[in-house]
């Protein structure tokens, strides 16, 4: 493949995830997979501004603000340009959080089935937008893609509820916030590079089959949410990294001895 232009030079390697192709252009290394073209150097930007205060709070820059499910946020922060709401339990749709992190600008994104509630919780309407599951959005210099979330055996997360996860891309970097949600006939088909998935288990995946999940996924970049806390075990975490594939590396960004100190 050549990049217009220029005759990079490469390196090609064939691997248990996918095949890679390694370029070098303008001093700047350019990955190409079968998902397409991205910027390596932007690929580590994004994964290293991914945090997770708790359980499946997620705060992201790119280089504006982004948080999904923000929950027991610290202080005011008022930092948001967009906020993303998977659903409306509690640790995900947290009002007082909400406002620590948004200001006059901020957009927020919801299930459509979440209207009303937003309404009724004092939220202007031109805060918000609403998605239902398969429907697209360009916002500046990303896109968003709303993914059905729901559990397949469990009574928590129906599918009628129409609630969500999320797959944003930016500058060609494909990054998946599942929500609370079981593998499913739609998240299975996502394609991504960076993948944030439940792992605490009862009400979502647990370690082991989240694990499994994402080595159906075989994103570059795995990262557990949804345990530790109000559910699942701290070690879930390692049961997750040990179970995925090893040429996927996972990150585990919660801190659980900063929370035992708080």
């Amino acid at each position: 493949m050549e990049v217009p232009g220029s005759r990079p030079q490469g390196l090609f390697i064939k691997t248990l995830v996918y095949e890679i192709r390694f370029l070098f252009y303008n001093s700047e290394l350019i990955i190409v997979t079968q998902r397409g073209i991205f910027n390596m150097n932007r690929f580590q930007e994004l994964l290293d501004s991914i945090q997770i205060n708790t359980h499946s709070s997620i705060r992201m820059e790119i280089p504006e603000v982004i948080y999904f499910d923000p929950f027991h946020i610290e202080g005011a922060p008022e930092d948001a340009s967009y906020v993303f709401i998977t659903h409306s339990h509690y640790d995900h749709y947290s009002v007082q959080d909400i406002r620590r992190v948004m200001n006059d600008n901020t957009r927020i994104f919801v299930p459509k089935s979440m209207l009303g509630q937003l309404r009724h919780d004092g939220f202007e309407e031109r805060q918000i937008v609403t998605l239902t599951a398969g429907m697209k959005l360009q916002r500046d210099e990303y896109t968003v893609e709303a993914i059905p979330a729901y559990n397949t055996l469990k009574p928590f997360h129906r599918k009628s509820h129409g609630w969500l996860g999320y797959l944003i891309e930016i500058d060609g970097v494909r990054i998946y916030v599942a929500g609370d949600t079981d593998a499913t006939s739609e998240n299975r088909a996502v394609s991504c590079d960076i993948a944030l998935v439940p792992i605490g288990g009862r009400y979502t995946m647990n370690a082991k089959k989240a694990a499994d999940f994402v080595n159906e996924l075989r994103p570059a970049a795995a990262i557990p949410c949804h345990y530790g806390s109000i559910v699942g075990k701290v070690s879930d975490g390692e049961t997750f990294r040990r179970r995925v594939n090893p040429e996927i590396k996972v990150y585990l960004r919660i801190d659980f001895e900063k929370q035992d100190q708080d």
